[in-house]
């Protein structure tokens, strides 16, 4: 439900959506260079979180009869292993497939924090001094950006190294309309647009629809502060969302772990 300390509703969205931007003009960049504090704190504790999570569940590991919490984590990896597999041909257990598990895991915790209780978590955050703070990383255009833009540059890695620097300055400019000289503009600019339009698409797709979800909470908060109607429905309607919610989030988490896969994959092939 909405705080009814707000003077209106958009300075009510407008706080929950606004980051703790700290201001960097100590290096050099001016205004331009600032961190977003909430972003960069959350990302990296529930990237340690999961990462530990997965790690705890391997050590104990047993070839027995597995428990409960090892038997569902073998069950996810396995359905991203079979899923790196239908793409990507090469030997994917040496990176493909672990930094897929990983950026599945690590992109479903992220997202699965905008489950979190808006307004509580506003009043908690205030008690610990922290007057603007976004718990939902991907909810930041810079988070989903910074991980796709990490991704990218993994292509172009790869792309060198499995290729060669020759090669794959070869595949710029001679495909996809021949190896011709007078076509070297057209296909250099052709792959320039698709080395550029990769981590934009990457990284919007997932950004948009986090953002969205969040939009649309607090638009129900904000409708159940109307009256006993507004709580009615908006909580009628909150549940549904929220259900309807835990699809988008664990989906959008796949779909971003399965562009990696095949962003990778075209790395390591020829065009």
């Amino acid at each position: 439900m909405a705080d009814s300390s707000y003077e209106s509703p958009s300075e009510y969205i407008g706080h929950h959506l606004s980051n703790n931007v700290i201001n960097l003009d100590f290096l050099g960049g001016g205004s331009f260079m600032t961190l977003h504090l909430d972003s960069f704190v959350m990302a990296v504790i529930l990237g340690i979180f999961s990462m530990g999570l997965i790690w705890l569940v391997a050590r104990k590991a047993t070839a027995g009869v597995p428990t409960k919490t090892q038997a569902f984590v073998e069950l996810v990896f396995s359905f991203i292993d079979d899923q790196v597999g239908n793409i990507f041909h090469g030997n994917r257990h040496s990176f493909v497939a672990p930094a897929a598990l990983t950026v599945f895991v690590w992109v479903l915790m992220m997202n699965a924090m905008d489950f979190l209780p808006i307004d509580i978590m506003a009043e908690f955050y205030k008690f610990l001094g922290l007057y603007e703070w976004k718990a939902v990383p991907t909810s930041d255009v810079n988070t989903t950006f910074g991980l796709a833009l990490g991704v990218w540059f993994l292509m172009i890695y790869f792309g060198i190294k499995v290729k060669g620097m020759g090669g794959w300055l070869h595949e710029i400019f001679c495909a996809p309309f021949g190896s011709s000289v007078w076509v070297w503009p057209a296909n250099f600019l052709f792959n320039l647009i698709e080395y550029v339009s990769k981590p934009l698409s990457h990284s919007l797709r997932l950004f948009g629809n986090m953002y969205a979800g969040e939009v649309i909470f607090l638009l129900l908060g904000l409708w159940a502060a109307t009256g006993v109607s507004g709580i009615i429905f908006g909580s009628i309607l909150g549940a549904g969302w929220a259900i309807f919610h835990i699809l988008i989030v664990v989906l959008q988490a796949y779909i971003f772990m399965m562009l990696t896969v095949v962003y990778l994959s075209m790395a390591h092939e020829g065009h």
